[in-house]
C-alpha cells in the first residue's frame, strides 16, 4: 500500500511549553582524587601501558551499582574527577556510607593482586572515601548548544539523565491496554554506556508450543512454555542541521531462557532480578530490575557471577550471599520468574543459544499503540515529532531485468495459470542470459572456474542446479560430473570442480581438546589455512587451470563449540592464499519438509558472482540532474580489537569504486598504488594484522584523513559522489558526527573545516546513518486511528526542518514475510474473521529508517534529487529484497567478511540488541 507520510517514533520539546527543569541529587568525584587514583591504576604496569592511560575506567563500578543499587543513574564510563561533571544522579539521598563501600571495592579492583594491596590501602586512606556526599542540583533537562553547522548539541549528562526521568514518568501511568488485556512495565537499570533508559514488561508473557521431537518430549514433556517481555528503550538523539533535540522511543521483544542456559565459552549472560530486599546491607529497597551477569570461569571451571568470586566486588560489598547461586540460576533460571527466595528474575536469551519458541520484534500496528501509550505520559513537555513526507521525485529505478508476471489464483482457469507459468519460464531464461552477460564482463574474458567443496551430494547437486539456472547454461552442457560440470556458452565458459570437503571442514584442534583462545587458536588457524591452501594449489596444478572462487558447504557456527573450533576463517584464509575468493553455505536436509537449502544455495551462488565483481548497478530515473559518468565512491574501515577471536587487531581503511565504463567494481587500501578489481581487494584484506604504527586513535585518525584525501584527489575533474557510513567511520573521521557536519564544508582528521569545492568542483558527499544503537527512530505509516503499515520510499522532514538536506529511505516488506502488519504479541487482537488472535511465535519484520545526509549541495531541491539517486541504489535486481545500504556502501561493508574472522563476540552491551534475529545484508529487522 502506498502512503504519503510516515510517523517516526520520536518526540520533540513542545514549543508552547516553558522550561523543563528538575531538582536532583548529584555526586561527583573530587578533582583532588584524579592523580591518586590514576597512580593506583597505573601501579605495576609497564611504562608503555602507563603512557596510554589517560582516564580511569569506571565501568566495573557502574556494573556493580547496576546490580546492587539499580535506582542510581550513572552517566560516565570513565571517572571525570570534576565537580562540575557529576557521575551519579538520584532522586533520593542514597546512603553515603553504602556508596563508600562500593567505591572502596572499586579501588581495590584496580589493584586486585597481593602486591597491590598496600598501594590500595594508602590510596584509600589519602582519598577519604567516606567524605563523599550528595549535592542538590537543578537540572535543565533541555540544556543544549548549537554546533557550527546548526545541529542541536545537548549537554552530555542529559543523554543519560533525561531518558531516566522520562522512563519514570512512563512507568507511573496506568498499564498498557488493548482488547481488554493489560501489560505493566517496570524500570530496568542500564549500563552507563547505553546513553538511554529502559522499561520492561513484567510478569513475562507466556507462549506454549507442542513438542514433536521424541528426545525433546522425553526431556520437556508434550508441551513447552516460552517466556518473553516487551521492552521500551528511551534515548536522546539529534538530527544533522536541526536545532531541535529528539527523544526516540524504541520497542522490541526480550526473550527469556527456557530451561538450562546454554553457555558458549566465556560469553556473559545477563540476569534480570527484581528483589523485595536490597542485595547490599543497609541499602535502599530497589524499585527497578537489577542486572547482573554470569559466565563460565575457565580457571575455577564453574559458572560464577561476574565480579562475584572471593575477591570480586560483589563479595567485597557483601552482596554475593544475597544473590542466587550463579550455577543454580544458570541451570533453572525460569524457576525465578514467578519468584523464588524473595527474588523474581530471568536469564536473557541470545540467538546463539539455539531455537526459541517466540519470534523477535513487533509489527507496526502494535508498535504504534505501545509507542503512543508511552508518549502520552510525557505530555505536555514533549509532543510527537512531525510526520515525514514522501518525496515527489520519481521513486523507482529502471528495471535491468524483466519482471515476472503474476500468476493468477482466484477464479483463474488452468489455461490462464499455465500460460503465466510458461511466460515466467521465458522471462527467467531471458534474465539468466543477461546475468551471464554481466558475469562475463566482470570476469573480463576469463573463464568462470570454480571449486566446490561439499559434504553431501544433495547440496552439491543444489549448487550445480543453481549455477545452471542463474546463468542460463542448460543448453550448453559439456560435462555432467561426478567430479566436473562444465558449460560452454557463446559469451562465457563455466566449470565447477567438485570435491568432498573432508577433514578441511573438521573442527580446529584435536579430538581431545579445543584450541584455547590466543596463540593456540592462532596456531590451529594457521595449520588449517596451510592445509586448505596446499590442497587448492595442488588441485589447480592437477587441473592445469586457474580457479577463481571456492564454494564451501560448511556447518554453521552453532555446530562448533567452543567457537575456537570453527574452521571458517581458516578455510577463507587458505582460499585467499591460493588466490581465490570464497563463499560458504550451510548443509540442508532433503528429508525436512521445511528445508530451504534450494533458496540458500541459489543465494550463495549469486553472492559468489558478486565477489567476482559482478553487479547489476541500478539505473536511476532522476534524469539529467545526475551527471553522466558519475563515480560512486564509498569508504569503510575494516577493524577489529585485539580482544577479538584471534587476539590480533586490524585497522584497514578501504575505498570501493563504481566507475562508469569499467567492467568490474574496483577497490583499494592505503597500501595500494592503484585501483584493483574487487576480488583482488578481498583477497588482499584476508588475514591482515594492524601495523604497530596504527595502534593509537591519533595515528588511525591521521591515516584515515590521508587515505580519504589521496583517494578523493584521484577523482578530481570527474563528478563523484562520496558515500560514508556514520557508525563505521566517525570515530576516526570525527567530522561525520552529527555535531561535526557542516552543509558545505569537509573536515579531514583534526584539520580545519574547508569548503568542499576546494577538493573538486564536482564533488558531493552523502553520510549514511542506520538504526544501530537506535540512532534513527522506528516508524510506521499511519492507518486509521490506531493501526500502522509499512511503505517503501524516500521521505523528507517537515515543519521547521522542511528545507533540510537530511532525508530518510525505507524499503518495502520482505518478499518472504507474510505476517500481517496488524499481528500482535503483547495482547490478543480481533482478526478479520472476528476471532481472537496472537502471534508470538513469528518474527516481526520492519524495515529500518535509513538516514541520508547530503553535503555540498546548493539547496534542498538539489539535495533531494541526489538523495533519491542513493535511495534507488538500494534496489539492485540481483538481490531478492532491498539492501540495507545503497549498493556502493553495501559492497564496501562486505569487505569486513574477509578482514574479520567472525562477528564481534556477542554480549549484553548497549552496542547490540540480543533478541534480534540475525539480519541479512538486506533491509534489517527492527
Amino acid at each position: 500500500m502506498v502512503f504519503n507520510e510516515i510517523q517516526p517514533a520520536a518526540l520533540i520539546p513542545n514549543p508552547d511549553n516553558g522550561p523543563y527543569e528538575l531538582d536532583l541529587h548529584t555526586l561527583a568525584f573530587p578533582a583532588a582524587w584524579r592523580e591518586a587514583v590514576l597512580d593506583l591504576y597505573k601501579f605495576g604496569k609497564s611504562d608503555a601501558a602507563q603512557a596510554k592511560i589517560e582516564e580511569v575506567p569506571i565501568r566495573a563500578l557502574n556494573s556493580l551499582i547496576r546490580t546492587v543499587a539499580p535506582d542510581l543513574v550513572t552517566v560516565d564510563a570513565n571517572a571525570s574527577f570534576d565537580a562540575t561533571q557529576p557521575w551519579l544522579y538520584s532522586r533520593t539521598n542514597y546512603p553515603s556510607r553504602i556508596l563508600g563501600r562500593m567505591v572502596h571495592a572499586w579501588l581495590r579492583s584496580l589493584q586486585p593482586t597481593a602486591e597491590g594491596f598496600q598501594r590500595f590501602r594508602e590510596t584509600a586512606r589519602v582519598l577519604d572515601v567516606d567524605s563523599l556526599c550528595w549535592q542538590s542540583d537543578t537540572v535543565d533537562l533541555l540544556e543544549h548548544e548549537l554546533s557550527p553547522g546548526g545541529t542541536c548539541v545537548p549537554a552530555s549528562r542529559l543523554y543519560r539523565v533525561l531518558p531516566e526521568i522520562l522512563a519514570d514518568r512512563i512507568t507511573a501511568q496506568p498499564a498498557y491496554e488493548f482488547c481488554g488485556e493489560h501489560v505493566r512495565f517496570h524500570r530496568v537499570a542500564v549500563d552507563a554506556r547505553a546513553n538511554g533508559a529502559e522499561l520492561m514488561s513484567w510478569p513475562p508473557l507466556k507462549h506454549t508450543t507442542k513438542v514433536t521431537d521424541k528426545d525433546a518430549r522425553n526431556r520437556y514433556g508434550s508441551h513447552r512454555d516460552w517466556r518473553y517481555s516487551a521492552v521500551i528503550s528511551i534515548s536522546l538523539r539529534t538530527v544533522p542541521f536541526s536545532p531541535i533535540p529528539r527523544i526516540y522511543l524504541s520497542t522490541r521483544i526480550r526473550r527469556w531462557v527456557a530451561g538450562q542456559v546454554s553457555m558458549s565459552g566465556t560469553q556473559r549472560v545477563s540476569a534480570y532480578l527484581l528483589t523485595k530486599e536490597p542485595f547490599i546491607e543497609d541499602g535502599q529497597q530497589p524499585g527497578r530490575f537489577a542486572v547482573a551477569q554470569f559466565a563460565w570461569n575457565p580457571r575455577t571451571r564453574q559458572i560464577e557471577w561476574v565480579q562475584g568470586g572471593p575477591e570480586g566486588m560483589l563479595a567485597r560489598v557483601g552482596a554475593i550471599d544475597n544473590l542466587p547461586a550463579a550455577d543454580v540460576f544458570a541451570k533453572e533460571p525460569d524457576t525465578w520468574i514467578d519468584e523464588r527466595d524473595g527474588i523474581q528474575g530471568a536469564a536473557s536469551y541470545h540467538t546463539m543459544m539455539g531455537w526459541h519458541g517466540v519470534g523477535a520484534g513487533l509489527m507496526p500496528a502494535e508498535r504504534r499503540r505501545l509507542t503512543e501509550w508511552a508518549a502520552a505520559a510525557l505530555e505536555p513537555q514533549l509532543i510527537p515529532a512531525p510526520v515525514l513526507a514522501r518525496s515527489k521525485v520519481k521513486q523507482n529505478p529502471t528495471k535491468l531485468l524483466t519482471p515476472k508476471v503474476s500468476v493468477p489464483k482466484k477464479d483463474a482457469t488452468d489455461e490462464e495459470i499455465e500460460q503465466a507459468v510458461a511466460t515466467n519460464r521465458l522471462i527467467d531464461l531471458d534474465n539468466s542470459v543477461r546475468r551471464r552477460e554481466y558475469a562475463a564482463l566482470a570476469l573480463d574474458s576469463r573463464d568462470l572456474t570454480a571449486v566446490l567443496l561439499y559434504q553431501s551430494s544433495h547440496m552439491r547437486n543444489q549448487l550445480i542446479r543453481a549455477a545452471e539456472a542463474s546463468l542460463g547454461l542448460a543448453d550448453y552442457r559439456e560435462a555432467v560430473g561426478p567430479d566436473v560440470w562444465s558449460w560452454n556458452a557463446p559469451d562465457l565458459r563455466v566449470r565447477i570442480h567438485a570435491r568432498e570437503l573432508g577433514a578441511l571442514g573438521a573442527p580446529l584442534g584435536n579430538s581431545a581438546q579445543a584450541p584455547r583462545k590466543g596463540q593456540e587458536h592462532i596456531d590451529a588457524i594457521g595449520h588449517r589455512r596451510s592445509a586448505v591452501s596446499a590442497y587448492l594449489r595442488d588441485l589447480a596444478a592437477e587441473l592445469g587451470e586457474a580457479t577463481v572462487i571456492t564454494f564451501v558447504e560448511l556447518d554453521g557456527r552453532d555446530k562448533f563449540k567452543p567457537r575456537t573450533t570453527d574452521p571458517k576463517f581458516a578455510v577463507r584464509l587458505g582460499c585467499a592464499d591460493a588466490g581465490m575468493v570464497s563463499q560458504f553455505f550451510t548443509p540442508g536436509n532433503p528429508n525436512d519438509p521445511d528445508d530451504d537449502s534450494e533458496f540458500r544455495v541459489a543465494a550463495a551462488w549469486a553472492d559468489g558472482l558478486r565477489q567476482l565483481g559482478m553487479r547489476l548497478v541500478p539505473e536511476h530515473t532522476v534524469g539529467a540532474k545526475i551527471p553522466e559518468g558519475l563515480n560512486q565512491l564509498a569508504f569503510w574501515i575494516v577493524k577489529r580489537q585485539a580482544t577479538g577471536e584471534t587476539n590480533r587487531p586490524q585497522f584497514t581503511p578501504v575505498a570501493v569504486l563504481i566507475r562508469p565504463g569499467r567492467k568490474c567494481i574496483l577497490g583499494r587500501t592505503p597500501e595500494m598504488t592503484e585501483w584493483v578489481p574487487y576480488p583482488q581487494l578481498l583477497i588482499a584484506l584476508t588475514g591482515q594484522v594492524r601495523p604497530q604504527d596504527l595502534s593509537t586513535a591519533d595515528q588511525q585518525t591521521k591515516a584515515v584523513a590521508a587515505f580519504v584525501q589521496n583517494t578523493i584527489y584521484t577523482m578530481r575533474g570527474t563528478p563523484t559522489l562520496v558515500v560514508t557510513h556514520a557508525q563505521n567511520t566517525r570515530n576516526r573521521w570525527p567530522w561525520l558526527t552529527n555535531s561535526g557536519l557542516i552543509a558545505d564544508r569537509i573536515k579531514l582528521g583534526n584539520g580545519p573545516a574547508q569548503r568542499i569545492r576546494l577538493f573538486g568542483s564536482n564533488l558531493y558527499i552523502a553520510r549514511i546513518a542506520t538504526n544501530d544503537r537506535d540512532e534513527t527512530p522506528q516508524w510506521w505509516a499511519p492507518k486509521n486511528d490506531e493501526s500502522g503499515g509499512i511503505s517503501k520510499g524516500l521521505w523528507k522532514l517537515t515543519n521547521i526542518d522542511k528545507n533540510s538536506h537530511v532525508f530518510y529511505s525505507t524499503s518495502d516488506k520482505s518478499g518472504t514475510h507474510t505476517l500481517s502488519v496488524e499481528a500482535t504479541k503483547l495482547t490478543h487482537r480481533i482478526n478479520a474473521k472476528g476471532n481472537e488472535e496472537i502471534r508470538p511465535d513469528k518474527n516481526a519484520w520492519n524495515p529500518e529508517l535509513l538516514e541520508i545526509t547530503m553535503i555540498g549541495f546548493s539547496d534542498a531541491v538539489e539535495a533531494e534529487d541526489w538523495a533519491m539517486f542513493l535511495h534507488q541504489q538500494r534496489f539492485a535486481e540481483d538481490y531478492r529484497d532491498a539492501l540495507a545500504l545503497p549498493l556502493i556502501q553495501h559492497v564496501a561493508e562486505l569487505t569486513s567478511q574477509y578482514g574479520l574472522p567472525h562477528d564481534d563476540e556477542p554480549d549484553d552491551s548497549p552496542k547490540t540488541q540480543l533478541d534480534q534475529v540475525e539480519s541479512p545484508p538486506l533491509a534489517r529487522l527492527q
